[in-house]
């Protein structure tokens, strides 16, 4: 490295904060400490489960820590005490409170999925597919005490492809965020770039995304039933109802426009998918799944169900 390695710490809890913690660890940076969310209970078992970003910390070998909050006295005292120069934050999930962001000699940095000020907040991701954009991409920002508000270092954009998911997105924005925050860092230090602020023009916010927004609404048009499968695989899974059971919708894509056919009814039933009516053409689905059923493709659905003229949704 052209500048001498840092003292880190990270703070990160989700599998998208686990190529960031190993990038830094390559780029020969020091890491005093791994900060995670609490173990969780998670699955059908309610078994306390370990974050993906502490179980690759510990199969480093690093200091975790999991405070509940870092509002308490204790926990603001103990994060001071490894005496870091640079904080990195990757969907940590907990608020960083002024005194914990002014701790490390540096700040802290944020590898953040958009390119702000575009999509703030939860889920930028999902949010980016949601609303049909072009591209997306990864900033790198110093943080402040606002919603993703703080000035930036670096940015770079990636188009989001016509049938990408949310899973495939999540995967590409974990790597190129690996890679930016250490040529951030390093370009920081360099001098040869320095944090400016972000537009005042352009943003916009990306609330959590709840369970309930992946009910298909089937008289909103195939485009938007098809951004909303695809940002919402692999979590929560875009569902309908058929015969007053849950059936999950995996893959789908725009088909084409049949005249007639009320929204939900099943136009077509073949090999070659399920062609659904919607408000605003057809959605052909491709990949489904009954509750408590492995998903299938539809020639394979089709082989123990018949959907021929149902009407999907109730």
């Amino acid at each position: 490295m052209s500048q001498p390695p840092l003292r880190l710490l990270f703070a990160g809890t989700p599998e998208f904060a686990v190529p960031a913690l190993d990038g830094l660890l390559a780029a020969g940076h020091g890491l005093c400490a791994v900060y995670t969310q609490p173990d969780r209970p998670a699955g059908r078992g309610r078994r306390l489960t370990q974050s993906p970003v502490k179980l690759r910390a510990l199969e480093l070998g690093l200091t975790v820590e999991q405070p509940a909050n870092l509002k308490s006295l204790e926990a603001r005292q103990r994060l001071a005490s490894f005496g870091a120069d640079l904080l990195v934050v990757v969907a940590y999930g907990l608020i960083l409170p002024p005194e914990v962001l002014a701790a490390p000699r540096l700040g802290c940095l944020n590898i953040h999925a958009s390119l702000l000020p575009r999509w703030r907040g939860a889920a930028p991701i999902q949010r980016a597919i949601l609303a049909g954009d072009a591209h997306t991409g990864i900033t790198i920002m110093r943080m402040d005490a606002g919603l993703d508000t703080g000035p930036m270092l670096l940015a770079e954009a990636t188009p989001i492809d016509p049938r990408e998911t949310g899973g495939s997105l999540h995967d590409r924005l974990a790597g190129l965020g690996a890679r930016l925050v250490v040529e951030a860092i390093g370009q920081w230090l360099g001098g040869t770039i320095q944090p400016r602020a972000q537009p005042a023009e352009g943003v916009t916010y990306a609330p959590k995304i709840r369970k309930e927004e992946a009910i298909i609404d089937w008289s909103q048009p195939a485009v938007a039933i098809d951004r909303q499968v695809r940002a919402f695989n692999p979590w929560p899974v875009a569902e309908t109802r058929w015969r007053g059971e849950q059936l999950r919708i995996w893959a789908a894509g725009t088909g084409p426009n049949p005249s007639g056919g009320e929204p939900g009814r099943v136009l077509q039933a073949s090999a070659d998918g399920l062609l659904v009516a919607t408000g605003d053409g057809a959605l052909r689905v491709e990949t489904l799944q009954l509750a408590g059923r492995r998903p299938t493709t539809a020639a394979e659905f089709l082989n123990a169900h018949d959907l021929a003229g149902a009407r999907l949704g109730e």
